[in-house]
């Protein structure tokens, strides 16, 4: 029986939130929790997909709507899927459980899908596809939302010559995963989206976002994107860091309060021009976010602490947490190395560096919250398994 499955680990952000909205680095940690997608051949007569078992309802799915549209068009032939979607990530709650699903959902297709290459490509040199999206390839168009029948990621001319053909693991791209992952998430939010989460749920690991090329980390690519605010570049870097000798662990608490991130930002951006003193505040943080990754860089994960706790202080000031949120971090304190709200704040998560994860856990739960342990440095998405692949290449 032809299936796939891949999945993607959810993103836990330890520095520069809100700040990074106003050109500050901000890095992201790819938690152990994961989301699974599987694809299978629809055995439905009505060409229909089907989720989760259900009828596909597009405005329900907004990121699976505008995957299909890029990766899997109907009027190319490619045939109806049935998808089941699992995972431990709670939703809605600044986890990155959206980003994950478009991450994981786009491996499956690619993997599925396969691609095309030019003559004599290499399947992991971007220059040599015939096909797919990549930071390295200007002639594709992720970030369009009408095709009007025309395969967006078709290249064009000479080198959409499709002469091979690949599938399975070896046509998956983290990058690609990342960038669509990206479109999907912006065009689901309205035309806005950092690309924070879809490159951490895609690369794992610790990733940094800037408006600047930092020292110290691995600059992997620029991301630009056009939004109802203007247009927006992003530098995306990822942190050489290793944990494995590290007894450390991240304590997640979910406080149960739902609290949307645009308005969480929308506080911040309204205090910035009423009060344009208050800009130091946000530098203050890029100050303490620089201080963090060197710490990270160096392995150590007491300063890492102190640099959140420190990081913390200033979303407080700004207004960003809640009294939910104030209890739970009051609780891990005692046996945190660090810890801070998560996040947009105004409810969500929050989370603890400690090595006494056990303990950690127990304080939050007992001041209401719900836990999650993750150990640090997680895999980004992967093909977890497949079989009878390809499920369909379009006609070269």
């Amino acid at each position: 029986m032809a299936k796939v499955i891949a999945s993607a680990p959810g993103k836990c952000i330890l520095f520069g939130e809100h700040a990074v909205v106003f050109g500050q680095p901000a890095v992201a940690v790819a938690i152990e929790q994961r989301i699974s997608v599987s694809l299978e051949l629809s055995d439905k007569k009505d060409d229909e997909w089907r989720i989760d078992g259900m009828k596909f309802i597009a405005s329900k799915h907004p990121h699976v709507k505008a995957l299909r549209s890029r990766m899997w068009q109907k009027s190319a032939g490619a045939p109806a899927l049935s998808i089941q979607i699992s995972g431990d990530i709670p939703p809605a709650s600044g986890l990155g459980s959206s980003a994950a699903l478009s991450v994981a959902a786009s491996a499956c297709l690619r993997a599925a899908r396969g691609r095309w290459l030019s003559e004599g490509g290499n399947a992991s040199e971007p220059k040599d596809w015939a096909e797919g999206f990549s930071s390295k390839i200007d002639d594709t168009d992720v970030y369009s939302d009408v095709t009007k029948g025309k395969d967006l990621a078709r290249r064009a001319e000479n080198n959409g010559h499709r002469t091979s053909h690949v599938f399975g693991e070896l046509a998956v791209d983290l990058d690609e995963s990342a960038l669509l992952g990206h479109a999907v998430e912006a065009i689901a939010q309205g035309g806005r989206a950092s690309p924070m989460d879809s490159s951490t749920c895609a690369h794992g690991g610790f990733v940094l976002l800037s408006d600047n090329i930092e020292n110290g980390a691995d600059w992997e690519y620029t991301r630009k994107m056009s939004t109802p605010e203007g247009d927006r570049t992003w530098q995306v870097h990822t942190l050489p860091i290793s944990v494995e000798d590290q007894d450390v662990y991240l304590v997640i608490g979910n406080s149960g309060v739902h609290a949307p991130t645009s308005q969480q930002v929308a506080k911040v951006a309204k205090a910035m021009s009423q009060e344009p003193q208050r800009m130091k505040e946000i530098e203050t943080i890029g100050v303490i976010a620089r201080r963090g990754i060197e710490a990270l860089l160096k392995g150590d994960f007491e300063a890492v602490g102190r640099a959140m706790s420190e990081n913390h202080l200033m979303l407080r000031g700004l207004g960003v947490s809640c009294q939910e949120l104030e209890n739970l971090i009051r609780a891990a304190a005692p046996t945190s190395l660090g810890v801070k709200l998560t996040g947009a704040g105004g409810g969500g998560c929050m989370v603890a560096l400690t090595r006494n994860p056990k303990q950690t856990s127990e304080a939050i739960e007992l001041a209401g919250g719900r836990t999650l342990i993750s150990k640090l440095g997680n895999n980004g998405v992967r093909i977890d398994s497949d079989e009878g692949l390809p499920f369909w290449k379009p006609v070269a």
